[in-house]
């Protein structure tokens, strides 16, 4: 049977306007290019994970501020993070065996915020270390460079030293298909299959990492307001105030 121009242009049109109707992420139709999960992204899904993993670390990189939340296992203690990091400063709150501290960078300046029984639990509980906690609880304490928990707690404030060291997969790289955070779709890739770590890579816009998982239990993050900046400012000085020895090791 011979099909006319007109008969095509219709079954055409009528095709169309079917794709059209197809609203649903997961459907799939033949002809309409619902068989390709890369289509309408940035495109980097369709790399191999080598080069995946280069260009989501440049794009890390190159964002001015990121807020990164989740678990970080290091040294064999579990610390629980929701911080907000950028060039020259961070800010947010870590938890560690049951305790909760604030901590806020502004340039080379390191401040350790917490209530009073932190500080009465990290110097001992004796009556001269509950005064004192009394006294540190609530306040900005100044840490200095040369103290311990300086080298300790830094780290957590800063946005280089974080994503270089998190943003590691171990072993051989593969992708692992697609998948979904928070509502955007990703590209997974692994290190050694899984047991080295897998990373989910935004397939929208920037290629930003999404979500980590550590190799070895280490720790689970969640990555998200690449580029939203925010405000550090030193604290005032009546919200601040000098522990006058070394700090404890929480």
């Amino acid at each position: 049977m011979t099909v006319t121009p007109q008969a095509r242009r219709r079954r055409t049109a009528l095709l169309t306007a079917v794709c059209a109707l197809v609203v649903t992420g997961t459907a799939v139709l033949a002809g309409c290019g619902g068989d390709d999960p890369d289509a309408g992204t940035n495109g980097v899904g369709k790399l191999p994970a080598d080069r995946i993993e280069a260009k989501t670390r440049a794009a890390a990189t190159g964002a001015s501020a990121v807020h990164l939340s989740g678990t970080v296992v290091t040294s064999g203690r579990s610390y629980t993070l929701d911080m907000r990091l950028k060039g020259d400063g961070g800010t947010g709150s870590v938890t560690s065996q049951g305790s909760t501290f604030r901590l806020l960078r502004v340039g080379q300046e390191l401040y350790l915020k917490a209530d009073a029984a932190f500080w009465n639990h990290s110097g001992g509980g004796g009556n001269g270390d509950t005064a004192a906690a009394s006294k540190l609880g609530g306040k900005y304490v100044k840490v200095p460079q040369g103290d311990p928990a300086y080298r300790k707690f830094s780290g957590f404030t800063d946005k280089t030293v974080m994503l270089g060291s998190l943003l590691t997969l171990r072993g051989k790289l593969a992708t692992a298909g697609h998948h979904e955070q928070s509502g955007t779709p990703t590209i997974r890739i692994t290190g050694d299959k899984g047991s080295g770590g897998t990373l989910d890579v935004s397939l929208q816009g920037t290629p930003y990492p999404l979500r980590l998982v550590r190799a070895g239990g280490a720790g689970t993050l969640s990555f998200s307001d690449w580029g939203r900046d925010f405000a550090v400012t030193e604290p005032t000085k009546s919200e601040t105030v000098d522990y006058g020895r070394q700090l404890p090791d929480s």
